[in-house]
């Protein structure tokens, strides 16, 4: 088997993929090429949000040997004669990076090689279903890798799980709202520190799909479901997922924090900060709480609905 990998800009990315499937690619996967680089770009989606794809895609394409993924490439030829060509005949934008063997492995031995017990506090570890949890561990959650995000490797994971174990206080008995679940880890976290009630959200169908899984096999009780299943407020909003949706999201989490509830973003590096203070400065004021490498944990208590509604006079 090998891998055909393309650079491709926005505009012919589905075009490519289609032609990719049509001559044989068993399988198609699309990232941001400028992914761990200043221009890296998130890409989301909520109700009533356009689509958006990344400027600069990286494809890659599986094929049974290297004649297929070669006659894969003429055929993206042919769809440059079409669609702006350029010298060499490869639609504008679009630049191979080569065709490699993928080497054979058993990727589930690999896949677990990569996973194991994740310490969060000297107690509280994450520990995947092969593990034996260590001797210190006194809270366990079982957490698998699957297609959701949230596997507590991640800082920003870690620290919105340190946050959880450290500040019980805020989440014992409490409403709580994983905003952009994943695999549901936060979520489940408050429901093994004791809140009251945990609602978990993502647009993802395979991060609920993840979600209800682990939290079945962790035998927690969540709602789970698409964004429109949170309903009133919540005592403390959980929302780990990246700068730029957290600011576009600033309107939607404001309305499901209750006066006084606290608020903990993350998936944001430092230099972001100031982008966060300013689109959540209006009912509540974010606190750096945790940091490590470049990425950082912000925290918050709301204000009282009615100082919000009198800040906006």
């Amino acid at each position: 088997m090998v891998e055909l990998r393309l650079i491709c800009p926005a505009a012919f990315v589905e075009e490519v993929c289609s032609v990719l499937e049509e001559h044989g690619a068993s399988s198609t996967s699309v990232e941001d090429a400028d992914a761990d680089t200043l221009d890296e770009q998130a890409v989301f989606g909520e109700p009533g949000m356009a689509e958006q794809a990344w400027q600069r895609s990286r494809i890659g394409a599986l094929f049974v040997d290297r004649e297929e993924a070669e006659r894969a490439l003429q055929g993206l030829h042919h769809l440059g004669n079409a669609r702006q060509p350029r010298e060499g005949g490869m639609p504008d934008g679009v630049d191979i990076v080569g065709i490699e063997p993928v080497p054979d492995v058993d990727w589930v031995r690999w896949t677990q090689s990569q996973f194991a017990p994740v310490p969060i506090t000297p107690g509280f570890w994450i520990v995947p279903s092969w593990h034996e949890p260590p001797a210190s561990a006194r809270t366990v959650l079982r957490l698998d890798p699957g297609l959701a995000f949230g596997s507590g490797t991640h800082p920003s994971t870690r620290m919105c799980l340190r946050w959880i174990a450290n500040w019980q206080d805020r989440v014992r008995g409490r409403r709580v709202l994983d905003y952009g679940c994943g695999s549901g880890i936060l979520g489940m976290a408050a429901g093994l520190w004791g809140a009251g009630e945990v609602c978990a959200v993502d647009i993802d169908p395979a991060a609920l799909d993840a979600t209800r899984a682990n939290a079945s096999a962790n035998g927690i009780a969540l709602n789970c479901g698409l964004p429109d299943v949170a309903h009133g407020v919540y005592d403390v909003v959980l929302a780990n997922i990246l700068a730029t949706p957290l600011v576009a999201l600033a309107g939607r989490l404001q309305a499901l924090l209750g006066s006084e509830g606290w608020l903990v973003l993350a998936g944001v590096l430092a230099s972001q900060v100031e982008m966060l203070h300013a689109a959540y400065a209006p009912f509540c004021t974010l606190t750096l709480s945790d940091q490590e490498e470049d990425w950082v944990l912000l925290t918050g208590q709301a204000v009282t609905k009615s100082a919000y509604t009198a800040s906006l006079r």
